[in-house]
């Protein structure tokens, strides 16, 4: 037989706690250390409660014929509990351990009264082994056969021997059953503290996925596809001018290839680290807005790139999401506005950097403050991210984002971001 020990634990029992009074609660085979030191003091309280009485009986009735069966009465009693706390087994060993020693502890007071207090460790035991029920119809059936014990062996009557025995029992009853349900409920607390802590780490853990998710989302819209539909544009006017201006036509599908190109360098730079392609290999934000802008100028659309004030390393992050934020805006005005001209404007203040993207194209009416349109989406919901992706961006950083914007004046987009370590606004 494998020791208690060598057998898992139930996740809802910690050591030392015990379960339900009304279940039987401290089985043998399920003892932690606690449990066991109690097994051996009550084993070591019974015998020597038992070698007491059995010495006094040898010492004032020695020549009484009932000592051969006492005696031995007497030293099953002590193998059995010995026995039992040498090799506990299962709950069901227990209770045949228990009513063996009953049974023979009974027909011992019986020959000897003065045995009677033996029966303070076989209180206890029964009620670690035994159901609630159970266990107080035995403890006092106990109770009672002690009181009869005592009065025996009283010379008249005394208040204390009708008296004792029942309270000290029911004492050793309330109070077990109040601590084992003091300690049931304590468990079930740290059980449910334990499946709140795990729920809430699952929720940590899709609540960390999506916002994943939805930021790589955003780093492919804006550059990706970004690119794959100035790519469509561009071939689709290759082959409305392939037969009429093959020169036009041979420059659409020159820059078709370069964006081509270009996005292929996103793309392995996403797969390695995320970062924009333009920012790679040390350059800074002012050079890849240079960068951009010289990129997007083409098919009547241009794009002017000015930096104020003075050179600021910015931060990884910081210099991603502003760049991110020019590639989107540019993206939805040479779709959408119809403008000729545009304007990426880099502000780097002490505590503060800013972008402005302007251009001249029809424009549309202000968004209202808290409102859901999105002037920047794209018109068809399964392509675009538009304004709500730049603001999501932002928003991570502590930054926000403006827009100012009259129908047929063109329209100015302004993205801030803090340099200085700020709590980003609740979504």
């Amino acid at each position: 037989m494998r020791h208690p020990d060598d057998h898992p634990q139930p996740p809802s029992t910690s050591p030392g706690s015990p379960a339900s009074p009304a279940s039987g609660a401290f089985a043998p085979g399920a003892q932690t250390r606690d449990d066991r030191l109690l097994s051996a003091l009550l084993t070591t309280a019974f015998v020597v409660l038992l070698a007491g009485a059995l010495l006094r009986y040898v010492l004032k009735h020695g020549d009484s014929d009932r000592l051969p069966w006492i005696v031995g009465l007497s030293v099953v009693l002590a193998v059995v509990q010995v026995a039992g706390q040498a090799r506990p087994g299962s709950r069901r060993a227990g209770r045949v351990r228990l009513a063996v020693v009953v049974a023979c502890w009974v027909v011992v007071v019986l020959l000897a009264p003065s045995f009677a207090w033996c029966a303070v460790p076989l209180i206890h035991t029964a009620l670690r082994l035994l159901p609630t029920r159970s266990a107080v119809a035995l403890v006092t059936a106990l109770a009672t056969l002690v009181v009869l014990a005592e009065l025996r062996l009283a010379d008249g009557f005394d208040p204390n021997h009708l008296l004792l025995p029942p309270v000290v029992a029911a004492l050793a009853t309330g109070v077990f059953v109040y601590l084992t349900r003091e300690a049931t409920r304590r468990q079930h607390l740290i059980d449910d503290l334990v499946r709140t802590r795990r729920e809430l780490a699952a929720t940590e853990r899709r609540e960390g996925t999506l916002a994943e998710r939805q930021r790589l989302s955003r780093e492919i819209h804006d550059s990706l596809a970004q690119g794959l539909s100035s790519q469509n544009m561009l071939l689709q006017a290759a082959d409305r001018q392939w037969d009429t201006d093959p020169q036009a036509a041979r420059t659409h599908l020159r820059t078709a290839a370069s964006i081509a190109a270009h996005g292929l360098t996103e793309a392995r730079r996403l797969v390695h680290d995320l970062a924009p392609a333009d920012l790679a290999e040390g350059a800074g934000l002012a050079q890849a807005l240079a960068t951009l802008a010289a990129r997007e100028s083409r098919d009547g659309l241009t794009v002017r790139f000015h930096a104020e004030g003075p050179a600021t390393h910015l931060p990884d992050q910081v210099a991603s999401a502003l760049l991110r934020t020019a590639q989107g805006a540019l993206a939805n005005i040479r779709e959408h506005s119809g403008a000729r001209t545009a304007a990426l404007t880099l502000t780097c203040l002490d505590d503060t950097v800013a972008l402005d993207v302007a251009d001249d194209g029809r424009g549309f009416p202000a968004p209202e403050p808290g409102g859901t349109r999105d002037p920047l989406g794209d018109p068809d919901p399964l392509r675009g991210h538009g304004l709500p992706a730049i603001r999501a961006r932002l928003r991570q950083l502590g930054g926000t984002l403006a827009i100012e914007s009259t129908p047929g004046e063109g329209a100015v987009l302004t993205a801030t971001i803090p340099l200085t370590p700020a709590t980003p606004p609740a979504p």
